[in-house]
């Protein structure tokens, strides 16, 4: 087994400190980042990392260099989100869990960006880490399909435990059994993080490619001069809706006009409301004839 030094945050994160945890690994430090407010409240919590670590009775610093004192033969990075200086690299080998097949969707935003490009499979790669983003060599991948209604949310929790499980495999052996790194092969692609106007719906737009936004999650429109978000919606309004199109935006029983053709709403949330089936808001609404989405 190795002795690690764990690098992460978020969920995805946890469940490969769990992981590790779990095959007999020897965590010896977990950096994560500090105690913060996280949702509602003026509560500061721990990250999902941070709070598995501490109910483990491990180690846990905010401090990158700190993972040079502590003798661990390797760091293993998971959405850990920041910059790892050179002489920290220098002197102790990383590898990355990343959620991409690399080299295509290196940077911040892999699974969002892999589901707006409407791709058909997806992956984890155990990759060097380098001073570079994502640039370094591969030891190992391991590839899966992308639902054609899967959510970003989704997908990330199933490539979660997929690199969670690839990186227990790799590492049966201690850190030696990684093995060698190949060189990235193919045509890079980059995965810039997700903004608000990245979600913003136009709805001049295939109907496709607006469910996919929503499949990101928060994907957002205006509605009587309010913001408007978008849960969950169904592309394949496209082949029963209306013969006769009305403008894209336009509001028509549940189904809203696209550039190329109908998307129908399942779940939405209105400004200052909860999050409900777009029924029950169709219902509480009383559309206007040719009203619409801005």
């Amino acid at each position: 087994m190795a002795r690690v030094a764990f690098l992460g945050s978020p969920e995805p994160a946890a469940i490969c400190l769990k992981a590790l945890v779990g095959a007999g690994h020897d965590i010896a430090l977990v950096v994560s980042e500090p105690d913060r407010r996280r949702g509602r409240g003026a509560v500061t919590a721990p990250t999902p990392v941070k709070a598995v670590a501490t109910g483990l009775g491990i180690p846990v610093s905010d401090q990158v260099a700190d993972v040079l004192g502590v003798g661990a033969e390797l760091g293993v990075v998971v959405a850990f989100g920041r910059l790892i200086r050179p002489n920290v690299l220098d002197r102790l080998t990383m590898v990355n869990v990343h959620f991409s097949l690399l080299p295509r969707w290196r940077g911040a935003a892999p699974v969002e960006r892999a589901i707006l490009a409407g791709d058909e499979r997806s992956g984890v790669c155990l990759m060097q880490l380098e001073e570079d983003l994502d640039t370094g060599p591969v030891y190992a991948c391991a590839e899966t399909d992308i639902g054609a209604k899967e959510t970003a949310s989704g997908l990330r929790l199933r490539l979660s435990e997929l690199g969670a499980d690839l990186l227990v495999s790799r590492l049966a052996g201690g850190s030696k059994s990684l093995g060698t790194p190949a060189p990235q092969v193919g045509e890079a692609t980059y995965a810039a993080k997700i903004t608000t106007e990245d979600l913003h719906i136009d709805w001049s737009r295939a109907a496709a490619e607006i469910e996919r936004q929503v499949r990101v999650g928060k994907a957002w429109t205006t509605f009587r001069d309010a913001r408007f978000i978008v849960w969950e919606a169904d592309a394949r309004a496209y082949e029963r809706g209306p013969a006769a199109r009305p403008a894209p935006g336009t509001i028509s029983a549940g189904l809203v006009a696209t550039g190329d053709g109908w998307l129908e709403l399942a779940a939405v949330q209105p400004a200052g409301r909860q999050r409900q089936a777009a029924s029950d808001w169709l219902r509480g609404a009383r559309i206007g004839t040719g009203e619409a989405f801005a």
